[in-house]
């Protein structure tokens, strides 16, 4: 598994550098991935919260499908972040 996640998640990095300003361009990437931890800190909250507005069968919080939508709504937001977002082709670092 974590060898699909670094094949999907581990170009992050190297695209942020070619997103950042030729003088941020060190601070930049991992600037943004604090941000983004600042962003998902809240994760667990909303997922829990979500779970209980689905209940299973018996009456308890489903978070199988909790997680899924929560999943759902980051993909296509992504998919629209990257379709909407720059390309730098030929950048020299």
């Amino acid at each position: 598994m974590q060898f699909m996640v670094q094949g999907a998640w581990g170009i992050v990095p190297v695209h942020l550098n070619e997103l950042s300003p030729g003088e941020l361009r060190g601070t930049f990437p991992g600037f943004a991935y604090q941000l983004g931890n600042l962003l998902a800190a809240n994760t667990a909250v909303v997922e829990a919260r979500l779970a209980d507005h689905f209940r299973d069968a018996s009456g308890h919080p489903d978070y199988a499908k909790a997680l899924a939508l929560f999943a759902l709504v980051i993909f296509v937001a992504l998919i629209v972040l990257a379709a909407m977002g720059r390309e730098e082709r030929g950048k020299e670092f």
